[in-house]
């Protein structure tokens, strides 16, 4: 037997998996959390740095196994290989599969009464353009051609009340996309995605009356089978390649002599996951919605080998068990998830269907060095703290240029937030304000000359700007107080342009009645540069949040929804120049199902010193 050689990396992952499947599981009710969080000093990590899954634990195969891989990599039909001497079988669905995973009855619903219901916004199916010059908003294209639509509808009806309406949406969308690689629908990540989803609810799918259509369908999941059996190895690492092998893995597993196409995407699928997962667990886009895909996806990939009656490689179970603690560690104290990188405040009731799917129970991950989201747990208090760069180019899937800003809740409240919902745009949310979404501006952190800290590109991309954080963590001892948590974080992404680095320092104190911030621009060289540049500190309120500025003008109460009462107050700078003026302007906040809200912001705006400057500011909870 070959000995696998492991990088460092794969060392550090090999003992990460390790440390997962020794540690005990703990069944958490709704909103509970562990009595206490262990920190320590985090040294500087670099999010683009995948885990190689393939080098702790690699597909086990014996020299027939791979024979056959190669085989059908080279293209030799299946059947051929599995069963050389007798004729193909009939093209059929072998197995019925029951996925835990649990769809929206509310828009299941929709569906059945006629209507795609997308982000909040319904869209008649009858007048719905299909065709390959439409062009919709990429979640709607995202929903309908991903067909996940097929777990909503099997949610909100009986088999046979369900599988006309599914028969009806899939004989237009037939009708137009049923050529494999023409127009948005084949794009490989909605193509792995539709392929597991027929697969997965094919009783719904193949169960109507019309049996031309039934026969048209089974052909296009064929068809479709064997387009991504050419796309998948060339697709570029991420979740639309890992979505790419989960559909041919579905279909090797699911349809006539499909050993050797299992076999060939598990093979695949096992690398692809490596390559779009961090160290730590989380996915490098670094956005939680892809975390939730991807779980909810390993979920339903598991489930067909279930059916099919097949062991899956130990890996996927793995990978599923690292993808959970980094998505709860993004939970607020309702339940629902921040918003980061793009999306919305997922709620409460999806995000813990997902979770009860998976299987697994354990805690939320607090260190989080390689994904970087820093968590911070005191009494009622939560603080998420953004201290990584944001996705590299090739990972983002909407980037954002948010990089120190930081969520707080107290309870169920939420007190400062992000205003997320860019990945939502085109829906409730306008279109025309999805790229002003992306930007540092939209983020509860300090903005310089107005200008995004990494450039915002079109299309979810991004340029040029923050490349590396460092940060520290550490427990700090007080007399008569419970320790308090200080994370101290600074990046790069002014340096270029302005000759600056944003440093910031959170520290919340050990009962979670106060954040202490200091926000200081450090000047790259011995001296800085002459003159002076704008600067706005943002904190953008949560939903439902009074704000009322103090007489002069240097605090603010924020009075919660509940009754619940902080207090905000600018403490001394250095580095400022004329006077610096704290203000309450209108802003915005993206809940889970696309809705905007209008809500306020705190902002501190003046000028600083190319030098360099120091400003300081305090939430005090007092009732």
């Amino acid at each position: 037997m070959a000995t696998l050689l492991r990088s460092p990396a794969a060392a550090r992952a090999e003992a990460l998996v390790e440390r997962v499947a020794d540690a005990p599981l703990l069944t958490l009710a709704e909103g509970q959390e562990p009595a206490a969080e262990t920190a320590e000093i985090a040294p500087p990590q670099e999010p683009s740095r995948a885990l190689a899954l393939t080098d702790v634990i690699a597909p086990r195969s014996g020299p027939g196994e791979a024979l056959v891989r190669l085989a059908y990599r080279i293209g030799i039909p299946g059947h051929a290989i599995a069963a050389p001497f007798r004729r193909p079988q009939a093209l059929r669905v072998l197995a019925t599969v029951e996925s835990p995973n649990r769809g929206d009855r509310a828009v299941g619903t929709a569906l059945r009464a006629g209507h795609f219901l997308i982000h909040g916004v319904r869209l008649p199916i009858a007048s719905f353009d299909f065709s390959l010059s439409a062009h919709h908003a990429p979640g709607v294209e995202r929903v309908v051609h991903s067909f996940s639509w097929l777990a909503d509808l099997a949610a909100s009806a009986s088999r046979a009340d369900g599988a006309a309406v599914a028969e009806r949406i899939a004989g237009q969308w037939l009708h137009i996309h049923g050529t494999p690689g023409k127009g948005p629908a084949w794009e490989t990540e909605l193509a792995g995605l539709r392929l597991l989803a027929w697969l997965v609810h094919a009783p719904l799918m193949l169960g109507g009356n019309d049996k031309t259509l039934k026969s048209r369908l089974l052909a296009a999941i064929a068809a479709t089978a064997t387009w991504l059996d050419k796309r998948a190895p060339k697709e570029p690492a991420g979740f639309g390649q890992v979505a790419a092998w989960a559909g041919v893995v579905a279909a090797g597993l699911l349809l006539p002599h499909g050993k050797p196409r299992r076999l060939f995407g598990e093979a695949g699928l096992v690398k692809a996951l490596g390559d779009m997962v961090g160290e730590d667990g989380g996915v490098l886009s670094r956005c939680p919605a892809a975390q939730l895909d991807a779980i909810r996806l390993l979920t339903d990939c598991i489930a067909c080998y279930e059916a099919a009656g097949v062991t899956p490689p130990p890996a996927l179970g793995v990978m599923r068990e690292l993808l959970v603690p980094p998505l709860l560690a993004l939970r607020h104290g309702d339940g629902a998830l921040g918003n980061w990188q793009g999306q919305g405040a997922i709620p409460a009731d999806r995000v813990n269907a997902v979770i009860e799917a998976s299987g697994v129970r354990t805690r939320p991950l607090a260190l989080a060095g390689a994904w970087g989201y820093q968590r911070i747990k005191a009494g009622d208090t939560l603080l998420q703290f953004d201290t990584a760069p944001p996705p590299r180019a090739k990972h983002a899937r909407t980037g954002c240029a948010s990089t120190l800003a930081f969520e707080l809740s107290d309870g169920p409240q939420r007190i400062i937030v992000n205003c997320g919902g860019a990945a939502l745009a085109g829906g409730q949310v306008p279109a025309r304000i999805g790229q002003g979404l992306r930007a540092t501006a939209a983020f509860s952190t300090l903005v310089l000359d107005n200008a995004n800290s990494t450039a915002v590109q079109l299309n979810g991309q991004l340029g040029k700007g923050v490349e590396t954080v460092e940060f520290d963590r550490r427990q700090i001892a007080r007399p008569g107080f419970r320790e308090a948590t200080r994370i101290e974080a600074a990046h790069d992404g002014y340096a270029g342009r302005f000759g600056l680095t944003h440093q910031r320092i959170l520290t919340l104190s050990g009962d979670g009645t106060e954040l202490a911030g200091e926000d200081i621009l450090v000047p790259v060289g011995k001296s800085g540069k002459r003159g002076k540049i704008a600067f706005a500190l943002r904190f953008h309120l949560g939903r439902g949040v009074e704000v009322t500025l103090s007489p002069d003008k240097r605090g603010a109460s924020l009075l919660l929804p509940d009754g619940r009462l902080w207090q905000f107050r600018l403490g001394g700078d250095r580095g400022g120049t004329g006077e610096i003026t704290l203000s309450a302007e209108d802003s915005l906040w993206v809940d889970g199902d696309g809705r905007p809200h209008a809500t306020e912001q705190l902002v501190i705006e003046g000028l600083a010193l190319r030098s360099g400057g120091q400003f300081s500011w305090r939430f005090r909870k007092t009732g």
